[in-house]
């Protein structure tokens, strides 16, 4: 009975301090509403209703459902029993007119564009004849396509019938499959990998082993397909024969191919415009509202008005969540209204939100370092740019490349294609943004102090202020390390995204680099603040304790980093560059690979610890020095498991 007692005031008491903390940020989130709604002038007005324009026109548009922008720019003169008379009734782009009221003036003017002559000629006049006239015959093209369309015999209106099924291309196994064409058929070319696929008819062909696989139909209705890779695919993971986990399918390429059914000209790589287009309205909107968001958080410094707030019963965690709470809302609100224009649904929404926070972590962090409004602009344009940058290229490869999970926009993509994803998927591409927005607005709390929020000092020392608030211990060294994990994949992330294009001959020298020095800032940076701020005694042994705590911590955090594993980024080269190479199905040898970066991470700690305890060109020197022993350590590992 004793025990119940005390735990029962233990637990009413903490319910109590939850209840006055959330009261408390409620009440500091309607004085933010109240506050901002009184600064809100009509030139603000206007603004938002062009953005809410501007936003609502590039929507319509990209639905499909069009806007009239370019409805009836061209004049054709066509006589009514012409054939091609139809084509322009039917064509957005073009007004017929009879050819009787055609004129024609002196030299290569006329009031028509395009004219169809009786005998069934083309001509063009005037300075948008050439223009009008490539758009007329695209018309023609596409009024045949429809017509073949609607035929109710698809046999008799497409005789050869093609589809397309895109694989991941595997240059080992097609070499082995050229070369053992080149020893059974003596006409056939071994390095590239074709065979003779059967056709309807019996005749022989040839079909490319690496794009994927083709079918013919001669019009009797059969169809032979023909693999020449020696796989099945399916809506997960593809299996190679080795056991080895593929890139899974997270959209595939039917819902980007325009026109599989039809003449070959009709068929277009995977590229998913409209939805693309779409996704990327949900960013707009925050680069707008970040603008906003600096402006409050910086008028409680230069103003003074945060004063008032630090002395209040309120923490500064309460504080900040009270006035990031009414920003965070109307984004998702905004989001959730984006997502029932285009039709989206829950995973739209659910991939919004962490870049929300994101977009608005950084940009609080930016203004508590930022000394004046001029600087706050820099720091919010450069948060803009990066921040649209990373979420909006990834996407781009969508249906392309699994490298697109790196941006949570790619969800949204996948999402209004109609395709769906795992939950493993979704945590590889929205974890980052929620572990980076946390730490920044962890960092930018450390710094929501009277001694820091009105002193006019420089950017990096203000930087350096905000890691060395976390320091407490030795123990919280290993922690700062593994919260800037997430920085560190994102930035690695951001690399292979930005070099997997780019020839593997500079791109994995490049990316080996930048991958370790990105790891050794990492490791060492809070080191360093803590020695420029004397949380740690300046001395070898400390040096070398600091280093192994963060190396360890490093280790620790690396290893949650797996997933990419399982999501096929190592099967690229750059991937395997920047993560390691997949795990090998050796048990000592994935032991091996597993263990040795804990030696490698304390070591290289360790060394820039060392500089960091000295001066600030020694910790420049020993971050290089210890960049090249990580460097030299991944080139060695790939070249062993590979």
């Amino acid at each position: 009975m004793s025990d119940e007692t005390d735990q029962n005031p233990d637990r009413r008491s903490r319910r109590r301090r939850l209840r006055g903390a959330l009261a408390r940020t409620a009440r500091i989130s309607r004085w933010e509403v109240s506050r901002s709604a009184g600064t809100v002038d009509r030139k603000t007005v206007l603004v938002l209703a062009a953005l809410a324009l501007v936003v609502g026109l590039v929507g319509v548009s990209a639905a499909g459902e069009g806007v009239g922008l370019e409805d009836e720019i061209y004049v054709v003169a066509v006589d009514e029993d012409s054939q091609y008379h139809d084509v322009a009734v039917e064509s957005e782009a073009f007004r017929p007119m009879p050819l009787d009221e055609l004129v024609v003036e002196s030299g290569d003017e006329a009031n028509a564009d395009v004219v169809v002559t009786r005998n069934g000629e083309l001509a063009r006049y005037g300075p948008h004849g050439e223009a009008a006239h490539d758009a007329f015959v695209e018309a023609i093209d596409a009024y045949n396509e429809e017509r073949f369309r609607q035929e109710a015999n698809e046999t008799a209106a497409y005789p050869v019938h093609v589809e397309l099924d895109y694989q991941e291309r595997n240059f080992e196994r097609t070499s082995e499959q050229g070369e053992r064409d080149g020893s059974s058929n003596g006409d056939s070319d071994g390095g590239t990998g074709t065979g003779p696929a059967e056709n309807g008819t019996g005749d022989d062909s040839t079909a490319d082993g690496t794009g994927g696989e083709g079918s013919s139909d001669d019009g009797s209705g059969d169809a032979t397909s023909g693999s020449t890779d020696g796989t099945d695919r399916n809506d997960g993971a593809t299996d190679d024969g080795d056991g080895r986990l593929q890139v899974p399918n997270i959209g595939g390429a039917g819902g980007a191919v325009d026109g599989t059914v039809g003449p070959p000209g009709s068929i277009s790589p995977p590229f998913p415009f409209q939805s693309l287009l779409l996704a990327f309205l949900f960013v707009v909107p925050m680069n707008f509202v970040i603008q906003a968001y600096g402006s409050t958080i910086m008028d409680e410094r230069v103003k003074r008005r945060g004063e008032l707030l630090l002395v209040s019963p309120a923490s500064r965690r309460e504080i900040v969540a009270g006035k990031t709470l009414p920003y965070l809302l109307g984004l998702v609100a905004v989001a959730v209204g984006i997502t029932v224009a285009v039709r989206g649904g829950l995973l739209s929404i659910a991939a919004a939100i962490p870049i929300a926070l994101l977009f608005l972590a950084a940009t609080f962090a930016g203004a508590m370092l930022a000394r004046s409004y001029k600087e706050l602009t820099f720091v919010t344009v450069t948060i803009s740019v990066f921040l649209t940058t990373y979420t909006f290229i990834p996407a781009v490869f969508t249906d392309v490349n699994p490298i697109a999970l790196i941006s949570p926009l790619t969800l949204i993509v996948t999402d209004l294609q109609g395709e769906s994803v795992s939950l493993g998927e979704y945590v590889f591409s929205t974890g980052p943004f929620y572990c980076s927005a946390a730490v920044c607005f962890l960092l930018g709390i450390g710094v929501y102090r009277e001694e820091d929020m009105f002193a006019q000092k420089a950017l990096p020392a203000k930087v350096l202020d905000a890691i060395a608030s976390r320091l407490h211990s030795y123990r919280s060294v290993a922690i700062l390390t593994i919260l800037f994990i997430p920085f560190v994949f994102a930035g690695q992330l951001l690399a292979v995204a930005l070099l997997f294009a780019v020839p593997e001959q500079l791109a994995v020298p490049l990316i080996v680099v930048l991958a370790a020095a990105i790891e050794e800032v990492a490791k060492s940076v809070h080191v360093y603040a803590g020695f420029v701020r004397s949380r740690f005694e300046a001395s070898l042994r400390v040096a070398a304790v600091l280093g192994v705590c963060s190396g360890a911590g490093f280790f620790v955090g690396e290893k949650l980093t797996h997933v990419v594993q399982f999501v096929g980024l190592p099967e690229l080269t750059v991937g395997a560059a920047a993560f390691g190479p997949e795990l090998s199905g050796d048990p000592l040898l994935a032991a091996a690979v597993f263990l040795a970066p804990l030696v490698l991470h304390v070591v290289t700690a360790v060394i820039s610890a060392i500089g960091a305890s000295r001066s600030r060109i020694d910790y420049v020197l020993t971050v290089v020095l210890a960049t090249l022993v990580h460097a030299i350590y991944n080139v060695g590992v790939i070249a062993l498991v590979a």
